[in-house]
């Protein structure tokens, strides 16, 4: 589990251009942005999003209980890094839902991680008018990866996580 900001001002990418040409960058200056706020299960390539407002807790919060009422029957063990937001005493953890923290500065172990590459290749060299326009636009990025779970399942579950994974007892 992990949350990525999603906003007006994009990521640069290489582009191509004739010999002698500059490439053209179009630039928004607006800041407005948005958080993605995203499950990934490697093995299975089930996932689960939400956008919000913000990163803070009361907002993790809501995340929680939301994907509490996803799979309400699952026994679910969250990844998550060091934000503050996640290890704030305000949050209420809904029941069957634990955390396992990562050490500190190592986003390459949360396999969420390598979804938001892929969705920030996507929306690369793009100007938005408003952050629904690039929300929607992100809703199409993540839309093959909702319909075809084993894409994403590919993505995300690395060799080492499945084994570590498989040997845990349910």
């Amino acid at each position: 589990m992990d949350e990525a900001r999603f906003g007006l001002k994009t990521w640069h990418r290489r582009r191509w251009c004739p010999r002698g040409f500059r490439p053209p960058w179009v630039v928004e200056d607006r800041y407005e942005w948005l958080w993605l706020y995203a499950t990934v299960e490697p093995a299975t390539g089930k996932s689960f999003h939400l956008y919000l407002p913000r990163l803070d807790g009361a907002c993790f919060e809501v995340f929680l209980w939301e994907l509490r009422k996803a799979y309400p029957s699952e026994q679910i063990v969250l990844v998550l890094d060091g934000a503050p937001g996640h290890r704030s005493g305000r949050v209420s953890w809904p029941e069957g839902i634990e955390a396992l923290p990562l050490p500190p500065y190592s986003p390459e172990l949360n396999p969420v991680e390598r979804l938001f590459e892929e969705l920030r290749a996507k929306l690369s060299n793009m100007v938005f008018t408003s952050v629904e326009a690039m929300m929607g636009t992100l809703t199409e990025a993540l839309k093959p990866y909702w319909e075809t779970p084993s894409a994403l399942a590919r993505l995300t579950g690395y060799g080492w996580w499945l084994e570590g994974t498989s040997n845990i007892e349910t």
